[in-house]
């Protein structure tokens, strides 16, 4: 059993007494079976010591601010805007104010109604009714009253209040669900940020390579001038040339088109925001620990939410089953009446009524079985979706732990692949210019190179996006404290 699954439906259930003595009567006088027990299904979801790409440790929560454990300033303002003005954020808002409507409106049935009326009319009755024979004389009468009737449904079986509960617990799962577009607001602002970084680095390493590639042309025409180059070398090395230079507008095209995306994320027009960026190099590896399995079911604001989904369903099942029973009602009226506006407060123009009514559905077209149906269908569907949102919140952490690990290991062959390559291609510009070395190994020393840098550039970015992975699949810094604060909002909405 996960724990935090079960959670109590506060006003759901009456006394066991109660429920027997309510079973009987309804037995007595044919109006059906009692309410079925409400007994939740076992998730069935093993939650297992530790991560098998981590270590098996518990671990606190990470920092709510992770961003700024990379370092980077502009990542920090960035990072504050998207927060204060994402567009998704700003309509995750707006939901929660919905949804505390809706709860409103949910637990509006536990509550008396009373309202006022204020009337006055003038009729003419026709002599004809009043008399067989003429002559007729019609007669104009007035009538005037003030009063007030009030209504009440007496919530015996629970249907009213599992009604409010669900719009109550649907109002907490919003509020989880701001968190969960926070957090993967922030956390695309910070992989964007870095593929903008990324695409500066790769463009610098491919100017470099442009101006070593035409300082090795320039090398090869000087040769040609005397006899120990053909202009087959020449023609090749214009190649490599030509080759790195194509290779910068779709650079250019990913570093501006990710400066687009980093505007929508903080909510403003291309023009708006000014990136400056810089280069990977400058960004910090932060350190963090995944703890354990058992520690994120209370970290993940997208579990929080998909319980809380869940619940709502439950107590809107539970309501459904409810319907099945009798209603009753508690009505009253009263007010003055006159048919003379100045006699209309006296004490003898007062009246009242009450009554109460009893209302069981007998043939409905099995309309309602039907919705008990829909809504334990909808509950399932709901408890399978708890289940994936639980095994995918450890996939997501040992899928960021494993990219972390082999991107690390990546990184530190491909620094020495980068190293060695630069080596034999200093050895071999300076035997061409010794001319003791042929074209076509040049050649390779080349592009063994500017490929060796490039692919070392995106492996650091494929290594930080990884920690950011990481962070968003630990919660963000989400923690029960957060999850209990959306709870006590909800209870408090206006």
């Amino acid at each position: 059993m996960v724990p935090g699954y079960r959670r109590d439906l506060a006003g759901h259930a009456v006394g066991r007494s109660l429920s027997r003595l309510a079973c009987a009567a309804a037995a007595a006088i044919g109006l059906g079976a009692c309410l079925p027990a409400d007994q939740r299904p076992e998730l069935g979801v093993a939650v297992t010591p530790g991560y098998a790409a981590g270590e098996r440790r518990a671990a606190p929560a990470v920092s709510p601010d992770w961003p700024r454990l990379f370092r980077s300033s502009e990542l920090n303002r960035l990072v504050d805007r998207t927060l204060g003005e994402n567009f998704d954020i700003a309509i995750a808002m707006t939901r929660i104010r919905q949804a505390d409507a809706q709860s409103r409106i949910s637990a509006a049935a536990l509550y008396p109604t009373l309202s006022g009326s204020v009337d006055g009319s003038r009729s003419l009755r026709p002599g004809t009714l009043s008399s067989k024979r003429g002559p007729f004389s019609e007669s104009v009468g007035n009538q005037f009253s003030l009063g007030l009737s009030a209504s009440y449904e007496l919530d015996f079986w629970g249907k009213n209040r599992a009604t409010a509960d669900a719009g109550r617990f649907a109002a907490e799962a919003t509020r989880f669900d701001r968190d969960v577009v926070a957090l993967t607001a922030v956390a695309s602002v910070a992989s964007t940020y870095f593929q903008v970084l990324a695409a500066q680095d790769r463009l610098t390493i491919a100017r470099e390579n442009i101006a070593a590639a035409e300082r090795t042309l320039a090398v090869i025409r000087a040769r040609l001038a005397v006899g120990t180059a053909t202009q087959l070398d020449i023609a090749q090395q214009e190649s490599v040339v030509a080759q790195q230079k194509a290779s910068v507008p779709p650079l250019e095209l990913s570093l501006r088109q990710a400066k687009v995306t980093l505007a929508v994320l903080v909510g403003e027009t291309p023009a708006a925001v000014a990136i400056k960026g810089g280069s990977l190099n400058a960004v910090a590896v932060p350190s963090v620990r995944a703890g354990l399995p058992s520690q994120l079911l209370q970290r993940r604001p997208d579990i929080a939410e998909a319980e809380a989904r869940l619940t709502s369903q439950e107590a809107t099942l539970h309501a459904a089953r409810a319907a099945l029973f009798p209603s009753i009602s508690l009505t009253g009226q009263g007010g003055l009446e006159s048919a003379l506006l100045k006699n209309l407060l006296r004490p003898d123009a007062a009246f009242a009524s009450a009554a109460a009514g009893l209302v069981q559905p007998i043939l409905d077209g099995g309309n309602l079985k039907a919705r008990v149906e829909l809504e334990r269908g909808t509950a399932d569907e709901l408890i399978a979706t708890y289940r994936k949102t639980i095994v995918s919140a450890f996939a997501d952490v040992e899928n960021a732990l494993i990219a972390i690990q082999e991107n690390t290991r990546h990184e530190r062959l491909q620094a020495d692949t980068v190293a060695s390559a630069r080596r034999a291609y200093t050895i071999t510009e300076q035997r061409l210019r010794e001319g003791t070395i042929d074209i076509v190994t040049l050649l390779n020393t080349q592009q063994t190179l500017f490929q060796a840098q490039d692919q070392l550039s995106q492996i650091k970015l494929q290594k930080l996006i990884s920690y950011v992975d990481l962070f968003k699949a630990l919660g963000g810094g989400w923690t029960d404290a957060d999850r209990k604060a959306a709870i006590a909002a909800t209870e408090t909405a206006p």
